[in-house]
């Protein structure tokens, strides 16, 4: 798992055979197909695995938040984009490489967004100034803005801070939740 979590990440999915993992990992083929169906099973549980723990800390930041939207929202998005940016392999896995590997993400990034939707459905749930709109639809807008904020921070020739990420974020999700 961990030869594809560098790999997967650069030089890609795509780019990434079989072999190349086991050469990278020191194992051998065979023992590559008694843990793993093939590399999209490998990428699915590397996908998995980062949307599970990325959820676990917002999930943290979210209890431990001001018990305002504005402090919720903040708390969650300032978790969530350090969490995504600490570490660029996860970035690119969860935000570049699942778009990139076609249908093999489909489900698992459905249930990822799914997720996150919850939690900011969940979050807001008790501000009246965010029931005035399907918060659901608002909060899948709202994830789509800050995946491809997340993707610009990957490709990018001069990335944007982390603060101005969040400030953004903060910005469109607030602005979506608060809309009348």
């Amino acid at each position: 798992m961990t030869a594809a979590y560098t790999l997967y990440a650069k030089p890609g999915f795509a780019a990434t055979t079989i072999e190349r993992l086991c050469s990278e990992a020191r194992i051998s083929n065979r023992a590559f197909y008694e843990c793993f169906g093939g590399r999209e099973e490998l990428l699915q549980a590397l996908h998995e695995r980062c949307v599970e723990e990325s959820l676990a800390v917002v999930a943290k930041a979210l209890q431990e938040a001001p018990s305002t939207l504005d402090g919720r929202v903040k708390a969650g998005i300032r978790a969530y984009i350090e969490f995504a940016t600490a570490d660029w392999r996860r970035a690119r896995i969860m935000h570049l490489e699942v778009r990139r590997s076609g249908d093999v993400l489909t489900a698992s990034r459905q249930r990822a967004v799914d997720s996150f939707a919850r939690l900011v459905e969940e979050a807001s749930a008790d501000f009246p100034q965010a029931r005035s709109l399907n918060r659901r639809l608002v909060a899948l807008g709202a994830i789509g803005a800050l995946q491809e904020l997340l993707i610009e921070w990957i490709l990018a020739d001069e990335q944007p801070g982390i603060d101005e990420l969040v400030e953004v974020a903060v910005h469109i999700f607030i602005r979506g939740l608060s809309a009348s």
